[in-house]
């Protein structure tokens, strides 16, 4: 199953994706995955089945590969090595002074925006959880650097329950199941050409989109 979340700002998108990996619990209602209300189960055992990728990767002032782990401790390097390969992130890593013992700086001064995202990709292959949630993951990324992205994270999302939130509607249009949210409450949902049939407020953000690439 996938679900896709879009809106405006200040909609609660952000909001609906924290309740997942419960960084807090709702105040009335619930959140089930497969059937399990997640109040039932701990936050431990709920978030190792979660991988994520953000708007602005956090890496930590240490080594490629040290920050690859990070999305499962105690993997092998040639674990390490292949999630980089997924990530479409192993050719860059090598043209590194040292590979992926190469440093990436502090908070990834070292690399571009487009490489944070993809170590961050590389760390979700590794971990490869079940359940999936991507917040904003191109909307720092130039157009072309954005398009390469999401063919990436196109890979990721194979065979995952995926949750993604973004503005940039025409990456995700084509994707499964699309949510709307304005002012905290879904104003419609369905796929992205049953929308725009609708002429309603994803048609609207979607053209609006459109003029402003």
């Amino acid at each position: 199953q996938l679900l896709i979340v879009s809106g405006s700002n200040m909609s609660g998108k952000s909001t609906l994706l924290s309740l997942v990996p419960r960084f807090y619990d709702p105040t009335s209602g619930a959140v089930f995955i497969d059937g399990r209300n997640l109040r039932d189960l701990t936050k431990k055992s709920v978030r190792l089945q979660i991988g994520m990728v953000l708007q602005d990767t956090i890496l930590f002032s240490t080594t490629i590969k040290e920050n690859i782990a990070y999305g499962r401790p105690g993997a092998t390097d040639e674990e390490i090595i292949e999630a980089a390969r997924r990530a479409q992130a192993y050719d860059f890593i090598m043209n590194m002074p040292h590979g992926c013992a190469s440093a990436v700086g502090e908070r990834g001064s070292h690399l571009s925006v487009g490489q944070r995202q993809r170590i961050g990709i590389a760390r979700a292959f590794l971990k490869n959880a079940p359940i999936l949630l991507l917040d904003e993951p191109t909307s720092a990324l130039d157009p072309g650097t954005e398009h390469a992205i999401m063919e990436t994270i196109g890979e990721l999302m194979r065979g995952r329950t995926t949750l993604i939130i973004t503005h940039r509607l025409a990456t995700i249009h084509s994707l499964g199941r699309i949510v709307v949210l304005e002012h905290g409450t879904i104003a419609e949902q369905g796929t992205g050409s049953e929308l725009l049939k609708r002429a309603g407020p994803y048609a609207r953000l979607y053209q609006a989109g459109q003029y402003t690439r």
